[in-house]
């Protein structure tokens, strides 16, 4: 169910959040005085909307890229155009990138084609988003596929006319590769004699099994023609450049798309060994226990030189989207630090994570000498789980720092944090990872408030936010959703059973009919993606 307010802030936004438009009159109260107005869940759209704003792709594009007659500027470098340039592309941000790099482009573009998601142009049409679509002369062909994120027929034809087009380009041709996430199912391009059912049948057994991303990417590239460097491979040797909005963990451009311009480091012994890590060995076809019983090869000196004639560049990331959204928090007066833009691992143990860092900040807000001892527990439990969980950039250093700032600021706090979750399959129910996310803190700060009478939880109004920046998490028309510490209790009174719907994966059908759909996030798809955003905001009740 899409909310009015959903609804309101995604079509009306114009990629600019209508709350800036907001201007203090003589007969109307401040801006200000309306932003303190909004409710936390509001404030937690805004922020989560900024976000998405800040890589839309034209947005990226404009940042990194300029043309001075037949010099084309991109972060620093110079390549030299004289009408030798060709385009191609694939992922959900690929559309509004490629119309963007046309217009810099100009005449100088001779041909171009595109793998996009199924349906994209009718969207962004109806949705009045006619600055991410191609202009009606444009010389780019644009090719629908990959329904639910899923490779189809579609996106193999796709494929294989981006190969046929990088196949027959020389040493004079110049060739842009726009890449964002969901590339990997844009193109799919398995080497014969692996069918494309059967590489979506084994990727797809991986993925139920909670493989995580790197592992889906190291079997995808393995049995790919175009994926861990093939399409570069294809193209040479005309020069590469490609323009790489990343989806992945730490911005590993092996892994972004599954590597199409980047030299694999994966084997097939590495290919193998993720199969037999999740028992797929004896059930795989024999077409892929074909193509693995090859003798690998490693890549030649020939084929490693080859990759000089590839420039990549990454023009949106995770970290770009947090960072403003940082800024949108701060404005909103927010004290706001950013925890760590490689939050990764399954959905229980990052809800746990979540519900122990939100139990500790209302622990030390609390400020009560009793809850000292509680807090340092919690602080200790949450820096063994980082370290287990193996999270490099997590900065509860700075958390803390904020929480003894907002003591004597009184000012609400907000944490932001991004990554890519996964979801062990068990049931046969509707979802995504954002709306499983929301809906295991959920449950995880309700069995907290319940284990300690007066817990400083019930003293604190909490909201938490998952959302998926291409705005579909899963095979759903959500985003993610919004947790608070009441849920439970609500859901309850609404004879909705929780761990019913997580037993069954199915969070939609829950948020759907919890509280009217009110707390699902519904933005359509917004033809960017750099993974999810959480956001966590605190508040006293006091305040």
């Amino acid at each position: 169910m899409v909310t009015a307010l959903g609804r309101y802030l995604w079509l009306h936004s114009n990629h600019q959040l209508v709350y800036k438009n907001w201007q203090p009159r003589k007969h109307l109260r401040s801006a200000s005085v309306i932003i303190r107005k909004m409710s936390l869940q509001q404030h937690g759209l805004v922020i989560f909307q900024t976000a998405i704003n800040a890589v839309l792709p034209q947005n990226m594009i404009k940042n990194n890229m300029s043309r001075e007659g037949d010099r084309l500027m991109i972060q620093n470098q110079c390549f030299p155009v004289h009408k030798n340039v060709y385009l191609v592309g694939f992922g959900k941000a690929v559309l509004g990138m490629a119309a963007a790099v046309e217009e810099i482009l100009g005449d100088q573009l001779l041909k171009g084609v595109i793998s996009v998601p199924f349906g994209i142009q009718k969207i962004l049409r109806l949705a009045g988003k006619e600055d991410m679509l191609l202009r009606p002369q444009t010389k780019i062909h644009v090719m629908e596929g990959a329904r639910y994120n899923l490779p189809d027929e579609n996106a193999l034809k796709a494929a294989n006319s981006i190969r046929h087009l990088a196949q027959g380009l020389t040493a004079n041709d110049l060739l842009f590769v726009l890449i964002s996430g969901g590339g990997s199912a844009l193109l799919p391009a398995p080497i014969p004699p692996v069918t494309l059912e059967e590489k979506q049948s084994l990727t797809k057994q991986l993925a139920a099994k909670g493989a995580t991303i790197q592992e889906l990417n190291t079997v995808r590239k393995t049995l790919s023609l175009l994926k861990g460097g093939g399409l570069a491979r294809a193209a040479y040797p005309a020069q590469v450049v490609s323009l790489i909005m990343s989806d992945v963990i730490g911005d590993d451009l092996e892994f972004v798309a599954s590597g199409p311009t980047v030299p694999s480091s994966q084997s097939k012994e590495d290919c193998h060994t993720v199969l037999s890590k999740y028992n797929l060995i004896q059930s795989m076809p024999e077409s892929v226990k074909e193509i693995l019983s090859q003798p690998s090869t490693s890549l030649s000196q020939e084929e490693t030189q080859d990759f000089a004639h590839v420039c990549n560049f990454v023009v949106g990331s995770n970290a770009i989207a947090l960072e403003e959204a940082k800024s949108k928090s701060e404005s909103l007066g927010y004290n706001t630090s950013v925890l760590s833009t490689v939050m990764s691992g399954d959905v229980r143990t990052v809800a746990r994570l979540y519900s122990l860092l939100i139990s500790y900040v209302c622990s030390v807000l609390a400020a009560a000498s009793s809850k000292c001892v509680h807090a340092s527990n919690l602080k200790n439990e949450i820096l063994q789980m980082v370290a287990d969980m193996g999270l490099p950039d997590f900065h509860l250093d700075g958390c803390v720092a904020l929480v003894e700032d907002t003591l004597s600021s009184r000012k609400p706090i907000c944490l932001l944090a991004g990554g890519e979750t996964t979801v062990r399959l068990q049931g046969k129910g509707k979802g995504g990872r954002n709306q499983e996310l929301a809906l295991r803190v959920a449950l995880e700060l309700h069995r907290a408030k319940s284990k300690i009478p007066q817990d400083p939880l019930t003293k604190h109004e909490v909201v938490f936010l998952s959302g998926g920046t291409d705005g579909q998490d899963g095979p759903t028309e959500a985003a993610g959703a919004f947790a608070y510490t009441e849920l439970v209790d609500k859901a309850v009174s609404e004879g909705l059973g929780i761990e019913d719907f997580l037993n069954n994966n199915d969070s939609f059908t829950f948020f759907s009919k919890f509280n009217n759909g009110a707390n699902l996030i519904v933005t359509g798809l917004t033809s960017t993606n750099v993974m999810d955003v959480q956001a966590i905001i605190i508040q006293p009740k006091e305040m």
